[in-house]
């Protein structure tokens, strides 16, 4: 072992356990703990608090300190809050409240950890909580830690339920209570039962509590207790109350009736109401008789015996209340510390060995690089297959810069025809490809597979799903996909983790596809483990449409390639240029008609003296054989001499021939109405060739990004798009001058921004 004191996380903000386990940890020898500073919003946190009362005892530096208490333990930490946990702690418990604090304790805590278990309602066990909440992960990512995680139960039959990856890893921590002495300040003079029922009108489970007490001693005098989050408008419920108030309420209600029969969980109020010296009647069955109940005088069998009893103690039978009252004692007896710390000092024995034990083995281990595959899920080229390439970069050079050194492997469609060998060459050292084809499996072979990886209790939830085959490990050997897109046309298999990497959600502004076809690419996001966007308004789409939970999200810098200058090609005089560049594509959101109506009122009516060349894939013939979306506007086009001779279709150019183009144009054109903007804006601030863009807001974050200061239009309508063109044909040669350098530029680069999205990826790892 290591120097440095033993030091425990008790990520849990559970008053009444804390008051116990916390001063238990110190008793036998843990004197550095961790207390979590923050929890959920959620009425199931209705017992919990926060308190700094051990911060002053950690001898951890004061910043790192800070950063742990500012992150959720009940979701995803950060890869940062990770890293100082490993540097100064050798121990954590937890509470499976949300799926995602297991999978990032298996893949970032490298101590110990403790799953806190206090017992759950009979015929549900923590092994099926695990599944329900974690099915793609949850039992894979407990039985991949090995001796790295314990299931730390409070009372010592919990693990009998459980299957053997749970059992085998059971450790006894008894529950206890703070304090066990009897006040012994019940007087009992306002005659009613007092039972404490919480969250009636928000909680199904005590909302039966309630109906099954009413109807059984709702005749009965009686009053409410517990905390509400939403007033039931009951009679005679309390709700919540000043701790003075429940105290006099302890001291002067007759008896507490306590109802719960379940064999593994028990609630505190029972136990206060013993301390307090009130009788307490309760059903047979439940934990109570675990704990010292059988035989006492105020357990019943059933509901008929405890009305019996509650009636004679309404009526004030002291015999029966002295014969309750001393014989309950012995409830608190399991409770007191003292006979709980031989059961905390051999359990915490045992884990510091395996502690010892896993460090000592460490050095042998071997571990590899992890493996992060960004797939390009259908036959995208162009933008997005750029976009893809420089994903991949990033997430490699950002490994590098934290040094963590990843590998990153590329996959494309097996399609040499659509994907050739030389459209890789620009892919940088570190960066792997794949051809790959999907795979259909049906709810039954989809199953066996998850079986077969280890995801043991997911089941089905689709008749088909699709599986990535690369002829390799089918991408089993990755830790992460990363899918460059929403476009997958069934649910993809769980296999590993994904992530979404999704540049806009066009259909939602632009009839691209039928009513309803976009929900499989919409529920894709929605499964994922991450959806990754690169600008604001994307992010608020992914949040309102396709309805991604916003800690699920992550917004991150474009990335643009780096533009080298053109060595072999001398700049042509300013004056001499005589065109502008219209990159465009064949898509329908390209809004082709109004830039064909601008073209031609800037030619036959505002006298247009630069002529207009078209670069873009599937753009050589376009107006000669249109799609049938572009049908009246090759009419237009076609119909029009001016416009015949001014405008020449290139079509798609190669990489050098297209810069040549673009660094010879006067000024470049993007008259797309609505997606996620073009890189081709850059791309040309980087050649010193100014642009005119369509005004939306994808380019308008572009544009403050990348200080392009870009002139603008209304893509909405020809005439301004006309007359904007004409105003750039006078001024494009002075907006040269308000481009930005290449210093300004070289700020967002791949090498400054890739770190940003290493973090995102590596908090997935």
């Amino acid at each position: 072992m290591s120097d440095k004191p033993l030091r425990v996380m008790w990520l849990l903000n559970h008053t009444s356990a804390r008051k116990f386990e916390v001063p238990m940890l110190k008793r036998i020898g843990v004197k550095e703990i961790f207390l979590p500073k923050k929890y959920l919003p959620d009425i199931e946190f209705r017992s919990a608090s926060v308190t700094y009362e051990e911060d002053a005892n950690l001898t951890i530096p004061a910043d790192d300190l800070a950063i742990l208490n500012e992150q959720d333990w009940y979701c995803s930490p950060s890869k940062q809050a990770w890293d100082i946990a490993n540097k100064h702690f050798d121990v954590l418990f937890f509470i499976f409240y949300k799926p995602e604090i297991l999978t990032s304790i298996a893949n970032n805590f490298k101590g110990v950890a403790l799953w806190r278990t206090y017992g759950v309602a009979q015929g549900v066990t923590y092994d099926s909580i695990l599944k329900m909440m974690s099915p793609n992960e949850g039992v894979y990512k407990f039985k991949s830690m090995g001796r790295r995680i314990w299931f730390a139960e409070a009372y010592p039959h919990l693990h009998k339920v459980e299957p053997d990856y749970i059992a085998r890893r059971r450790l006894y921590l008894p529950l206890g209570l703070a304090n066990t002495e009897v006040n012994d300040r019940w007087t009992g003079g306002d005659a009613k039962i007092f039972f404490v029922c919480p969250n009636i009108a928000t909680n199904d489970y005590y909302e039966k509590v309630y109906n099954d007490f009413k109807k059984s001693f709702g005749d009965l005098p009686h009053a409410i207790g517990g905390t509400q989050a939403i007033d039931p408008g009951k009679p005679n419920v309390l709700g919540f109350v000043p701790q003075e108030v429940h105290e006099r309420n302890m001291r002067e209600f007759r008896l507490m009736f306590y109802h719960s029969t379940e064999p593994n969980h028990i609630h505190y109020h029972p136990f206060e109401a013993v301390r307090a010296g009130m009788p307490l009647v309760f059903m047979a069955g439940g934990l109570l008789d675990r704990l010292g109940g059988k035989g006492l005088p105020g357990r019943c069998k059933t509901i008929e015996d405890a009305r019996r009893k509650i009636k004679r103690l309404l009526d004030n039978d002291r015999g029966l209340i002295e014969e309750i009252c001393k014989s309950q004692l012995v409830l608190l007896d399991p409770m007191r510390a003292d006979n709980c710390v031989d059961a905390w000092r051999e359990g915490m024995r045992a884990v510091v060995e395996d502690l010892q034990a896993g460090r000592e083995n460490q050095p042998a281990l071997i571990t590899r690089k992890k493996r992060i595959a960004v797939i390009i899920p259908v036959g995208y080229r162009g933008g997005t297959l750029r976009a893809a390439k420089l994903l991949a970069q990033a997430i490699s050079v950002g490994s590098r810069q934290f040094g963590e050194d990843a590998e990153v492997v590329l996959l494309h469609l097996d399609d040499r025809t659509l994907y050739p060998d030389e459209e890789f060459d620009d892919l940088p050292e570190g960066v792997a490809r794949r051809p790959y084809a999907w795979s259909t499996l049906d709810g039954i072979e989809a199953r066996r597979a998850m079986r077969f990886a280890g995801h043991e209790g997911w089941e089905p939830q689709s008749l088909l799903y699709i599986s990535p085959s690369d002829g390799v490990a089918d991408l089993l050997d990755c830790d992460l996909w990363i899918v460059v897109s929403d476009r997958l046309s069934m649910p993809l298999l769980p296999l590993r983790p994904y992530f979404l990497m999704v540049y806009d959600y066009l259909q939602r502004y632009v009839s691209i596809m039928s009513p309803g076809a976009d929900q499989t690419f919409l529920a894709a996001a929605r499964r994922a483990a991450g959806v990754m966007v690169t600008t604001e308004f994307t992010y608020r789409d992914a949040l309102q449409y396709a309805g991604v939970p916003g800690e699920k999200l992550f917004k991150l810098p474009m990335l643009a390639p780096a533009y080298s200058k053109l060595e072999s090609v001398k700049d042509q005089a300013v004056e001499e240029r005589d065109y502008f560049l219209w990159t465009t594509n064949a898509a329908p959101h390209k809004n082709h008609e109004r830039a064909i109506e601008a073209l031609k009122i800037y030619y036959e009516e505002l006298d247009g003296q630069l002529k207009c060349v078209v670069t873009g894939v599937n753009t050589a013939g376009l107006m000669k054989n249109p799609p049938s979306h572009l049908q009246k506007c090759a009419e237009l086009f076609n119909s029009s001499k001016v416009l015949k001779k001014r405008v020449r279709w290139l079509g798609e150019l190669g990489e050098g021939s297209y810069r040549k183009t673009l660094a010879g144009a006067a000024f470049l054109w993007h008259a797309g109405s609505m997606d996620n903007g073009t890189f081709s804006v850059v791309e040309a601030a980087a050649f010193g060739v100014p642009a005119l863009s369509s005004d939306y807001p994808a380019m308008r974050e572009m544009d403050t990004q990348f200080s392009l200061n870009l002139e603008w239009m209304d893509a909405t309508r020809p005439r301004n798009m006309a007359e904007i063109l004409k105003a750039m044909e006078a001024t494009w040669r002075e907006r040269k001058n308000l481009l930005p350098s290449k210093d300004v530029l070289a700020k967002q680069s791949i090498d400054e921004l890739a770190g940003e999205y290493w973090k995102v990826v590596r908090e997935c790892l």
